[in-house]
């Protein structure tokens, strides 16, 4: 049924990623599919944001990034799953459906929220925005 499956993640912010990971993870045994963690780095190369940064800002932050992640697949990910490392620029919810299309995922397993706003009681805004926008199977964790 799946053969691929994104988990955004933001390695920041636990409540993206506990609940959600074990569940992709035994969808991934369940199905054979592989697991393609996704994490989404603001867009520094914009006129008006990157001129606050270093011009090498944007390739060190992805190199880091590129580091914790495969740091959270060793920690967090069973050995006997077939993962690959995401990681996209851009808006979190908008990158997440350009990431699902590209890596022409079958399903997107993503936490419902985190608990820093009120505004993210509900859903998410950025569950939300994946859950109306994603022309592909998205199942939300709480």
């Amino acid at each position: 049924m799946y053969n691929k499956i994104l988990l955004p993640v933001d390695l920041n912010e636990e409540l993206s990623w506990k609940k959600a990971l074990p569940t992709a993870v035994t969808l991934c045994r369940t199905f054979g599919a592989s697991l393609h963690v996704l994490t989404v780095l603001p867009d520094y190369r914009m006129p008006l944001v990157g001129s606050y940064f270093p011009r090498d800002f944007a390739k060190k932050a992805h190199e880091a990034i590129t580091e914790a992640q495969h740091q959270f697949i060793q920690e967090h990910v069973p050995e006997d799953i077939q993962t690959q490392t995401v990681i996209v620029d851009g808006s979190p919810w908008e990158a997440i459906i350009k990431a699902a299309k590209k890596l022409e995922v079958d399903l997107i397993v993503m936490a419902s929220h985190n608990k820093r706003k009120f505004a993210d009681y509900v859903l998410g805004p950025n569950a939300e925005h994946v859950v109306h926008h994603s022309k592909m199977s998205v199942m939300i964790v709480r």
